[in-house]
């Protein structure tokens, strides 16, 4: 018997060293793909004329390289009401700016690129923004009623359809909290938006405190610009559930023109904004 007993202990431990054996998976890797990332925001107050792009390579996902920045691209946006045209300079690190920039509500912007012998362009509208009407805390609005929130209002206009980006960033936070609005069902009245974060220990999320500050910007955006964000948004927050819908590479507004099927990743926005922060007392 105890020999039949060392035969099966000899099996398990066979068994046992085989799952450590290294299998090597062939993941599929998708072309490098140019990334834009050209938000234009107009900050109330502001003269709006400094402005950066920042243009960089898609990197496969297992890949360690941390710098992808692209230089030595030409970079311009041009007002189609007026003509006028603003070069970006190139500063040798993926970031492209101009101090000479002019926003214009209702104007309608287009960005071009070239790169690597290939012209990108992308066509948007400079929206207006309602002022931040009032920013408050408290217990009573959030999932939990013991919870620190912070409460931002504004007034929508009347009888225009408006997109709004509302984004939230805690400043003990690496990720910012992002909303897309629409002012569909509050038109023409004053709407208020919270934001509380939930005790997770799994997560490491700690709730609001006395002193903690939230940096907060409100901005007006397009119709396309408001369902590109409500995707990105989903896919964020589907992340790891098994259930939420196969992740698919997001497409912006931004075309390639001379190979359309070699589409850049990216946004090109132009948003009138405001700025606040607010901390908890």
């Amino acid at each position: 018997m105890k020999h039949i007993y060392k035969i099966l202990f000899s099996i398990l431990l066979s068994g046992i060293a085989s799952c450590t054996d290294v299998i090597e998976v062939d993941v599929p890797e998708g072309p490098i793909r140019l990334t834009i990332e050209a938000s234009i925001d107009w900050e109330k107050g502001t003269s709006g004329n400094q402005q950066t792009i920042l243009l960089s390579t898609s990197t496969p996902f297992f890949e360690s390289q941390n710098n992808s920045a692209v230089t030595g691209a030409s970079v311009q946006v041009r007002n189609n009401n007026s003509g006028v045209v603003f070069n970006f300079q190139d500063q040798n690190d993926g970031r492209y700016t101009t101090s000479s920039f002019i926003p214009v509500i209702g104007n309608s912007y287009t960005l071009e690129v070239l790169y690597e012998g290939e012209q990108y362009t992308a066509t948007e509208t400079m929206l207006a923004v309602s002022n931040i009407s009032s920013i408050t805390q408290t217990r009573e609005d959030g999932e939990d009623d013991e919870a620190l929130e912070v409460n931002v209002s504004f007034l929508d206009p009347v009888d225009i359809e408006n997109y709004y980006f509302l984004r939230f960033q805690s400043r003990e936070d690496l990720l910012p909290e992002l909303f897309y609005i629409k002012d569909e069902f509050v038109d023409g009245n004053e709407v208020t938006f919270y934001y509380e974060k939930l005790e997770d220990e799994e997560e490491n999320i700690k709730e609001f405190e006395p002193g903690d500050t939230v940096d907060i910007v409100l901005l007006g955006i397009s119709e396309d610009y408001h369902n590109y964000l409500r995707l990105l948004v989903e896919q964020f927050e589907g992340a790891g559930d098994p259930f939420s819908a196969t992740p698919v590479a997001l497409v912006g507004n931004c075309i390639n023109v001379d190979s359309p099927e070699n589409t850049p990743y990216g946004y090109f926005r132009v948003s009138e904004k405001v700025a606040s922060s607010f901390t908890f007392e």
